[in-house]
């Protein structure tokens, strides 16, 4: 055990090093950054005790105890400083943390003003002058890790709908990774839960250290969290959409008051239609509902209303429709003939195979292999 400890205590502070040092870094990758150092002393501590150090330096109990408030704030305000355009913290946003600064402050007393006999005391409980605060903080703790992970989800959720309503590409511009990290500390909060739950209410007595499967679990979080969250750009960000608005995606029924006439609609969608047939812009890999608007000459807006009504798709599965009929044709041309499928698929728009593979099952209802046999066959009975 000591070795994960030490490797999720360095791996946090390396992670933490990389986001500050990332290039186009938001508020967002500093948020997440923070929240590594968090855990990274969160671990430390932990580990400290594990060794014994507490009985020997008796002024290190509970100097970490409020921290697992810290945890489900740092996850939603992450997911919610990547939703706003501007990255910006507002005033509110550190009202989340104030659970975890009034635990603080009602430990003063015992921080300051308990001696270390005391102190070694409390921690093992041959006093409890805190015992109905631990249980406090106990109930705060769980609470607060479930109920911020579900806001989170939806957020994250909200944010992929943003993305496929935007762009024509999620390759390291999607949260989806995220929410399954929502998932995993709902999961580790929820064990926490239950575990303490069977101890103090049902006085069951697992006969192991339950805390290790906990840490353990938080080690695991911490190596794919920081991973995906370095290598994820940001829909705002400058390099992914230079000057290009990003729009929300609406209910059709919110169409009614765009003012937006049928027919200048219906105009609008056969030009669209046109631009498709005639330029290709599909065949760019980094293709933005801004700039097909530019090429249209209409706004995000319209050509968003445009093609969620005319065509009863988001803009993602829009542009990928066209580039999916893109590869279909091609496979059927003798001189793409010594392509692979994949090759056929970039040439197409594509810019990554397990959007391609996703897009082609969702199309066809097959998969591309499924779908290259069906014609080599076909051809063969030909």
């Amino acid at each position: 055990m000591n070795a994960i400890f030490t490797i999720g205590i360095f791996l946090s502070l390396f992670l933490s090093i990389l986001l500050f040092t990332k290039k186009g870094r938001t508020n967002a990758d500093r948020m997440l950054a923070v929240w590594m150092i968090a855990v990274s002393i969160h671990l430390l501590n932990y580990y400290i005790y594990m060794l014994g150090y507490w009985q020997i330096y008796p002024h290190l109990v509970g100097i970490t105890h409020p921290f697992p408030l810290v945890h489900g704030p740092f996850l939603f305000l992450y997911v919610t400083l990547s939703l706003r355009s501007k990255h910006e913290f507002k005033r509110y946003d550190f009202l989340h943390f104030l659970p975890f600064v009034l635990s603080y402050i009602y430990m003063i007393r015992f921080f300051f003003f308990y001696t270390a006999e005391q102190k070694i005391m409390e921690d093992q409980t041959e006093i409890s002058d805190f015992y109905v605060f631990q249980i406090l903080s106990l109930f705060a703790f769980v609470l607060s890790g479930i109920i911020y992970p579900i806001v989170a989800y939806r957020l994250a959720g909200r944010y992929n709908s943003m993305v496929t309503q935007n762009f024509a590409f999620k390759e390291r511009i999607s949260l989806g990774w995220l929410r399954y990290c929502i998932l995993a500390i709902a999961g580790i909060f929820g064990t926490v839960g239950i575990v303490m739950f069977m101890k103090l209410v049902l006085d069951i007595d697992l006969g192991f250290n339950e805390s290790l499967i906990f840490y353990f679990q938080v080690v695991l979080f911490v190596f794919f969290i920081g991973y995906f969250g370095i290598r994820h750009y940001d829909i705002f960000s400058s390099s992914t959409t230079p000057n290009q608005p990003i729009i929300e995606p609406q209910n059709p029924a919110e169409y009614k008051n765009s003012g937006l006439k049928p027919v200048v609609a219906t105009d609008y969608h056969k030009q669209l239609l046109a631009i498709m047939d005639s330029k290709k812009p599909y065949l760019e890999p980094k293709l933005t509902l801004g700039k097909l608007a530019d090429e249209l000459g209409v706004s995000v807006n319209i050509l968003s209303q445009v093609i969620n009504q005319h065509q009863g798709v988001n803009f993602f599965d829009f542009v990928n429709g066209y580039r999916i009929n893109e590869v279909k044709k091609r496979l059927q041309e003798s001189k793409y003939q010594n392509y692979s499928i994949i090759a056929i698929a970039y040439d197409s728009g594509f810019s990554s195979k397990s959007t391609f593979n996703q897009a082609f099952k969702k199309n066809t209802g097959k998969t591309p292999t499924q779908f290259l046999e069906d014609e080599v066959n076909r051809s063969s009975v030909l």
